[in-house]
């Protein structure tokens, strides 16, 4: 991929100097505000807001030979499957398709205010999940690419990714604008909120989804906020408990996770060659690896469980082909289990065009930077590192697999309920960013005008353009066989 040298791109040489320029500046909390105000404004004159609205495809650019590039690192047998899961819709393909947009996003003017990144912001990646204090909260729940960047491209990604879900729902062009300009206006109204607070008023912010659905209960239909009501409840059976009934049974007085291939394989029937005794062997070995990685009093809680059976579990769309293993573990008396899931961290997509991440585990960064971004994270969240049969030493991050987790419906939402939760997406992602990047200089350049909102609902058209072309593409490349896809799984 050749990245352009337009103005305010990463390449042009006047945004390099202008990222140095604030570097210098020195910790955002200790510059005064004045200072913070005119970096914001000073980044207006390197890359207008306006000058969003840009994109063009490098002529020479192969999201297919991206993607396939990208599963030699998978596990071969599993990579159909995601391929499958990629050609259902055009907006399935984009949830799978985040480095092509990575290195799309890298030909873009670039602001050269930097933050902490999702990495993958679709809308897809925001969702409910229980907080320490057994609260159900809504938040960004996806950072396998997290890394410091630029922050329109979590922007930029979210926005694209409500035009495509829009065009994949039949919604019309002018449904579609409204949209993403809900999610734009409700980032940049949250920024300048928040840089009016305190840093640790910043840091304490969370959003409670139940207050926030009853808020917003007059502007959706009753039928849909019975739907989402219904939702909500059934998020708080989503644990451990019901996973240990959807996923194992009993065999001959012991509990066992049911094969399911390729889906659900138990680690045995992973690794036939292997004695079972020497692979848990190991799997305890990295459990006290990964337990050294949590704060004291979690890896108390952690150490009263025991290891009671592992195996690999396919997951997601775009993380299809990572290696993925879920962890029973129980008590002792069997009948307080815990799932635990260990997914493969591999570096991020934004690597090549953000630099390398300074965490040399790429467990940890995923895990540093969902700490970063996120209110409040699972209590179980760790990292760690697995040597593994093929001679490929691997990092792993884990958490818990099921703990009141859910996300809305994307294909059965109407415009006025998917304006709604645009919104709150939009308020959530200004607030992961307002917790690492300097949010005072964030809402100086936003401003209070409605121009960047504008130009981001501009590019979003525009992206969801390329992807149905690479969507296209890939749907070619898998009828000539230059990628093999599975969709019957």
């Amino acid at each position: 991929m050749t990245v352009t040298t337009g103005s305010g791109s990463l390449a042009d040489p006047a945004t390099r100097a202008f990222r140095r320029d604030s570097k210098r500046a020195g910790t955002h909390e200790q510059s005064s505000r004045a200072d913070r105000v005119a970096l914001g404004k000073d980044a207006r004159r390197v890359t207008p807001r306006e000058s969003h609205a840009e994109f063009q495809a490098d002529g020479s650019r192969d999201p297919v030979g991206l993607l396939l590039e990208q599963s030699k690192s998978r596990v071969p047998e599993l990579v159909p499957i995601r391929h499958g899961r990629m050609l259902l819709s055009a907006f399935t393909f984009y949830r799978g398709a985040a480095l092509p947009m990575a290195a799309d996003l890298a030909t873009t003017p670039a602001s050269g205010l930097q933050v902490q990144l999702c990495g993958d912001a679709h809308l897809s990646n925001f969702g409910a999940y229980a907080s320490p204090e057994r609260e159900l909260v809504f938040d960004v729940n996806d950072f396998d690419e997290t890394l410091p960047g630029p922050f329109e491209w979590d922007v930029k990604r979210l926005a694209a990714s409500l035009a495509v879900a829009g065009r994949d729902n039949g919604f019309r062009a002018k449904h579609r604008r409204k949209i993403v300009l809900a999610a734009v206006k409700a980032y940049r109204k949250a920024m300048r909120g928040f840089a009016e607070q305190t840093f640790l008023e910043v840091w304490y912010a969370h959003l409670d989804i139940e207050e926030a659905i009853w808020q917003f209960r007059s502007q959706m239909k009753a039928k849909g906020f019975e739907a989402t009501e219904k939702m909500l409840a059934k998020a708080h059976t989503r644990d451990s408990t019901q996973a240990l009934r959807k996923l194992t049974r009993v065999v001959e007085g012991r509990r066992r996770i049911i094969s399911d291939p390729p889906m659900v394989v138990p680690v045995e029937e992973v690794f036939p060659d292997v004695q079972a005794s020497a692979v848990y062997e190991q799997i305890r070995a990295v459990l006290g690896k990964y337990r050294r990685t949590l704060q004291s009093d979690r890896r108390h809680m952690l150490e009263q469980f025991t290891l009671v059976q592992a195996a690999r579990k396919v997951v997601g769309v775009g993380s299809v082909g990572t290696r993925a293993w879920i962890v029973l573990m129980d008590s002792g008396d069997g009948v307080e289990p815990v799932f635990l899931q260990a997914k493969e961290a591999q570096p991020s997509v934004l690597a090549e065009y953000c630099g390398r991440s300074k965490y040399t585990n790429q467990g940890e960064r995923v895990v540093a930077g969902q700490h970063l971004m996120q209110a409040e994270s699972d209590i179980f969240l760790g990292w760690t590192h697995m040597p593994s049969p093929d001679g490929v030493d691997r990092d792993y991050y884990v958490r818990q697999l099921k703990d009141w987790k859910f996300s809305v419906p994307i294909e059965q939402s109407a415009p006025s309920g998917m304006v709604v939760y645009a919104r709150v997406c939009g308020r959530t992602l200004a607030r992961a960013h307002a917790r690492s990047g300097d949010r005072v200089a964030l809402a100086a350049y936003l401003g209070r005008s409605d121009a960047f909102d504008h130009a981001i609902a501009d590019f979003a058209e525009t992206y969801a353009d390329q992807n149905e072309r690479d969507y296209t593409a890939f749907q070619r490349a898998v009828e000539d066989g230059r990628a093999q896809a599975t969709t019957d799984i």
